[in-house]
């Protein structure tokens, strides 16, 4: 039996995981905005389960949330930082209001809970934290700039975590979705004003998005995925979720280690 920590469990992957968690009899912290959305499950599940109001850009209230939960279970085995939303924008359309939120809640929201977590696993001798990272937190493309921002920093700052606590015996992987039906673009994501400006590229980056997500991903699929990572004695720093993102990837990378390569005189003048 192992114990559960879930950011973001109304809808969505986090609300897929923390069922799968609680069906084969594993307990579950679940936390959410708004804690109704989860009084089927607690009905079902009863004690298995502890509903938490959070919003996850409040710091104390992040760190208070990860001390109920181990008070309640007495120990903490995984911990997801799943809460997040997409930001739909250009970076000229990008307000400051707008990007601090979304920084808040992608970044900032999965730190404060990593951190709170930190000390238990120690102490404990071990755990797992995964962060629910996306195909946009290693590649980039127009109109989720910040969004990428976001993921990107969640993504360096986890890499050096994982090397940072794993003689403590605390694993870290990060998990990087495609396109999902999620909802993440629909009334979870939040949008900047356009330009008219960049209406015409606008237009152009629906298409070409369009063309690159293809059929979304079943996110109940996922579960199954995910019991199998928390269940590894050396789980990955890195997985992909969905079959699109290992294309993107490949054709990312081979075109920047093309351009490194192709200015390496450059590199090696600049050395001095």
């Amino acid at each position: 039996m192992k114990v559960w920590f879930i950011t973001g469990t109304s809808r969505g992957f986090g609300r897929e995981w923390a069922e799968a968690a609680l069906e084969r009899g594993d307990k579950v912290a679940a936390t959410a905005r708004n804690v109704d959305s989860l009084s089927d499950l607690v009905e079902k599940y009863g004690d298995a389960i502890l509903p938490i109001e959070l919003d996850v850009t409040d710091h104390d209230a992040a760190f208070a949330a990860v001390a109920t939960a181990h008070e309640k279970f007495g120990r903490l085995d995984i911990v997801i930082n799943n809460a997040g939303y997409g930001h739909f924008g250009f970076i000229e359309e990008i307000s400051e209001e707008d990007a601090r939120a979304q920084i808040e809640t992608n970044l900032f929201g999965a730190l404060w809970v990593t951190q709170a977590a930190l000390p238990f696993l120690r102490e404990q001798g071990g755990g797992h934290i995964l962060q629910v990272s996306s195909i946009g937190g290693i590649s980039a493309f127009p109109l989720v700039g910040i969004y990428h921002a976001s993921k990107w920093a969640l993504e360096g700052f986890s890499q050096a975590l994982a090397q940072e606590v794993a003689s403590f015996g605390i694993h870290v992987t990060l998990i990087e979705p495609g396109g999902f039906d999620t909802d993440w673009s629909g009334s979870s994501s939040k949008h900047s004003d356009e330009l008219p400006a960049y209406a015409e590229i606008h237009k152009g980056v629906a298409e070409a998005r369009k063309s690159r997500v293809g059929t979304p991903g079943d996110p109940a699929a996922t579960a199954a995925v995910v019991l199998k990572l928390v269940d590894l004695d050396e789980p990955p720093l890195r997985i992909f979720f969905g079959t699109a993102p290992i294309n993107i990837a490949k054709a990312d990378y081979a075109g920047r280690i093309e351009t490194w390569e192709k200015y390496s005189d450059w590199s090696a003048e600049a050395q001095g």
